[in-house]
């Protein structure tokens, strides 16, 4: 399967022109699914202007490139899920056939007070995308391994999208290739690059393969990185280096 990583700038909290400017960058896109960042219409804001029902049209027009291109595409949206009375941060998959896979993010960022405007999710998702084993996770959950080992089993591609900020970009970049070293599976980071709320974001998305090595990394500039993920590859180093039999729950 082919992934294509889509490091892009952000107009602040500006969902028509941000959304209009990757209508041109996903026109040359060659993948079987896209990944965009975290919040990748809006920005990492707080503010609750810019949260959407779940039939938003974020939401929409996901459904709309999914089906139109006859691939799977996601990254995460403010959405205000059914009865819930603040939004969450929705890292909303779609398929080409419409079908729409939410995973709500399980660890706001405190340091940010992300937990004050946002609720947090309390299921992982993990969701069979032709056949490869895609779990679901978003930016500050990369800081906690057990949220990994929880779905490593059954995990063949984790997919992480951030809006990481600059400053902590050495953090980001280790931690993609330790979940991925210690799960042996492909790990898939997709970064913002750019300015927005008074933050710089440096990018650094990469594809790290079940070994550690890095398949595919960016700089700080828009680009799209594209690899191909093998979930027999997954399963050859699982059996070559059966380390996962050796995890305890301690």
């Amino acid at each position: 399967m082919r992934v294509a990583a889509v490091q892009h700038d952000i107009a602040w909290e500006d969902r028509a022109a941000t959304l209009a400017r990757l209508d041109g960058v996903l026109r040359g896109v060659d993948a079987d699914l896209v990944v965009l960042p975290e919040m990748f219409a809006v920005g990492f804001t707080m503010s609750p202007d810019v949260a959407e029902p779940p039939d938003g049209p974020t939401t929409a027009w996901l459904v709309e490139h999914a089906t139109g291109s006859s691939r799977w595409i996601g990254g995460s949206i403010p959405v205000v899920l059914d009865g819930a009375d603040r939004p969450s941060n929705v890292f909303t998959l779609v398929s080409p056939s419409g079908d729409v896979h939410r995973y709500a993010k399980r660890h706001p960022f405190s340091y940010a007070s992300e937990h004050e405007h946002y609720a947090p999710g309390d299921e992982r998702v993990t969701v069979d995308v032709d056949g490869v084993a895609v779990s679901l996770s978003v930016c500050y959950d990369l800081r906690f391994a057990n949220h990994y080992w929880s779905m490593a089993a059954s995990t063949d591609v984790f997919l992480v999208i951030a809006s990481w900020p600059r400053p902590r970009r050495e953090h980001w970049r280790t931690l993609l290739r330790a979940r991925a070293i210690e799960n042996q599976c492909y790990v898939v980071g997709v970064n913002r690059v750019g300015s927005g709320g008074g933050l710089d974001y440096a990018g650094d998305s990469c594809m790290v393969d079940p070994l550690g090595d890095v398949l595919a990394a960016a700089a700080e500039v828009e680009t799209v990185l594209t690899a191909e993920v093998d979930p027999a590859l997954v399963a050859k180093v699982r059996a070559d280096l059966p380390f996962l039999a050796d995890r305890r729950g301690d």
